[in-house]
């Protein structure tokens, strides 16, 4: 039969060992003997010796012996008490952590957040998210770090597959690959098959882990926006088996990469319908190359060599409903453009950065289009504003122009904005006088590789 021990609770043990350490004092015992220094500084046995007849030294080494024994056993016993001690207080300690852990946990239970509801929570954590068009696997930003608050948000982060839909890689690390990848794999996995939106940076030998990482989810990718270097290796890998693929933004320097993927552009889904080229310069021979894409975009982003470039890609894009383009300074040769009329555009912005030869640009421009359907254009740094041909051009085209933007290093006056408001009331006018400053709408300029670099530059692609 075994007998129940009774045992103090630690606040008794504390105070007791209290108590005896006020009354407790480690008693010093003599030790001073006829043989000791202070009496006999001199070491010499035969002075001594005749003082001292009659003394044991062996008594008293045996002496000092029981003495040790018993110190040590004393400082043995006191070592034991005082793990115990230290045991006592770890065990203290963790009992404080877990009731710190409990009283949080019934506090988010008395807390009107922890009461809401999945549906009301899973609404707040969207607007946890950075206003970035690409998220970030970082450890202090939504979403991942909503997973780190308590066991329910993580719950109800990870159950949210809107909240990983959108993923922003960095330079493969290959000496880290395996965490990189692991970690790329766990968000895109809890996408749970919703269309994806991605952003990647190629560089020299990425491609291939990079490729290998998205096989699974290449079902799932709806929009791509790829960065590649210089160095990158096998570009084309990435625009093959992308059936459900509606935006396409490439960014690269490096004009060769465009050769490699042609081909693979021109045999893109009909699903595709916005394709974006950054700092990449095309010809009308080039732009002819993806003739079996064009028919079927509505938005396009693009930089032209040639202004008859520009009105053959808005004759391969009868669908286009917004273009973004740019024809670089020196590129313009005085020239008749035959008539042409789109009637699906909408947005139309544009950048010139003419010369000073090449004042008749925007006027030839304007004089060969119709754009009936037009409701938004912006014209950007331009020399001169083209005043006459811009009111032909509205009463030729007969457009619903509700916002005119233009960028010119010459005012326009206020007869002139009446006139066009005279033609359409409803217009709204905003005129920005550029002094040949960089200007970016739409368009990158070599400042914005130098302000952000392109590891910035194609996020905001």
């Amino acid at each position: 039969m075994q007998t129940a021990t009774n045992l103090s609770p630690p606040s008794d043990i504390i105070r007791a060992l209290q108590n005896i350490l006020v009354y407790s004092q480690a008693i010093m015992p003599d030790l001073e003997t006829p043989y000791s220094p202070v009496k006999f500084p001199s070491t010499n046995r035969s002075t001594i010796e005749p003082e001292l007849k009659g003394q044991s030294i062996s008594a008293i080494i045996a002496e000092r012996r029981q003495q040790l024994d018993a110190v040590v056993g004393e400082i043995l016993g006191l070592e034991t008490v005082m793990e115990g001690i230290k045991k006592l207080h770890q065990q203290l300690v963790d009992q404080k952590d877990r009731i710190i852990q409990s009283l949080d946990l019934h506090k988010r239970f008395g807390s009107a957040l922890w009461r809401l509801p999945t549906e009301v929570l899973s609404h707040i954590f969207v607007f946890c998210l950075p206003e970035v068009k690409y998220l970030s696997p970082a450890s202090k930003l939504a979403p991942m770090l909503l997973t780190r608050i308590c066991r329910r948000w993580r719950e109800v982060a990870v159950g949210m597959p809107s909240l990983w839909c959108m993923l922003r890689t960095v330079e493969v690390d290959h000496g880290d690959w395996q965490r990189q990848a692991f970690c790329y794999d766990s968000w895109l996995k809890r996408s749970r098959g919703r269309p994806l939106s991605l952003a990647l940076k190629c560089v020299a030998n990425d491609t291939t882990d990079l490729r290998s990482l998205l096989q699974p989810y290449i079902n799932q990718i709806s929009s791509l926006s790829i960065y590649f270097s210089r160095e990158a290796d096998q570009p084309h890998l990435f625009l093959n088996d992308l059936p459900e693929l509606q935006e396409l933004t490439i960014i690269t320097l490096h004009g060769p990469a465009i050769s490699h993927i042609s081909q693979c552009i021109s045999q893109l889904p009909f699903t595709l319908i916005s394709l974006k080229f950054i700092w990449l310069l095309f010809d009308i021979k080039l732009l002819s190359s993806f003739t079996p894409v064009w028919a079927h975009l509505t938005h396009v982003k693009i930089t032209v060599d040639q202004p008859n470039a520009f009105h053959h890609l808005l004759q391969l894009g009868p669908n286009l409903s917004s273009l973004t383009i740019q024809i670089p300074y020196g590129s313009y040769q005085t020239q008749a453009f035959e008539p042409i009329t789109h009637t699906k555009l909408q947005s139309l912005r544009i950048t010139l950065t003419d010369g000073p030869d090449m004042r008749r640009q925007l006027p030839d421009l304007l004089d060969a289009l119709s754009l009936p359907s037009l409701r938004a254009l912006e014209v950007w740094r331009t020399r001169r504003w083209a005043h006459k041909q811009f009111k032909a051009f509205l009463e030729r085209s007969k457009c619903p122009l509700k916002s005119l933007i233009f960028g010119t290093e010459e005012m326009t006056t206020d007869e002139q904005r009446a006139e066009y408001l005279a033609l359409i009331p409803s217009l709204r006018v905003d005129v920005v006088v550029t002094h040949s400053t960089y200007i970016r709408l739409g368009c990158y300029t070599f400042r914005d590789v130098m302000m952000n670099g392109f590891t910035d530059l194609y996020q905001l692609s």
